[in-house]
């Protein structure tokens, strides 16, 4: 199984970024905490904060990798054009974040990519990725 992470804006900066909302680890520390606990997946990580460039990687991997885990970040609540590019492949897309978006501001509340996504999942800190990874398990 192969399965793509991307990461949009800002969340290069997880550890030090609002500790308070986004905890104190790196990412980068945590998808070698994924890759350990599943050894028999194929994980891409990738991190942008060009919208782009996320579309781009999105078209990369989403006719060939069983899944992509998006935390979009700020994108999230403005992107119609990274919606349609989820639309437009065939590998499924869980839509994370971090935080509780529907327990911060009202912008958070809404984002512009969950209709076309299999799946969102908000608000369990870094293991929001690992929910993602479960989900593409069950059959």
């Amino acid at each position: 199984m192969q399965i793509q992470i991307i990461n949009g804006p800002n969340l290069n900066l997880l550890g030090m970024r609002e500790p308070e909302i986004y905890g104190i680890s790196s990412f980068e520390d945590y998808f070698n905490e994924l890759e350990n606990r599943y050894p028999d997946i194929a994980f891409s990580y990738y991190q942008s904060n060009i919208e782009g460039e996320i579309i781009d990687k999105i078209h990369e991997t989403g006719f060939t990798f069983d899944g992509i885990i998006l935390n979009a970040g700020a994108y999230t609540h403005t992107s119609i054009a990274i919606h349609d590019a989820i639309k437009s492949i065939y590998s499924p897309v869980i839509e994370v974040h971090i935080s509780n978006v529907h327990a911060r501001e009202l912008f958070r509340r809404h984002s512009m990519l969950a209709p076309a996504c299999k799946g969102v999942i908000a608000g369990f800190g870094l293991d929001s990725y690992r929910l993602a990874v479960e989900s593409f398990l069950i059959k």
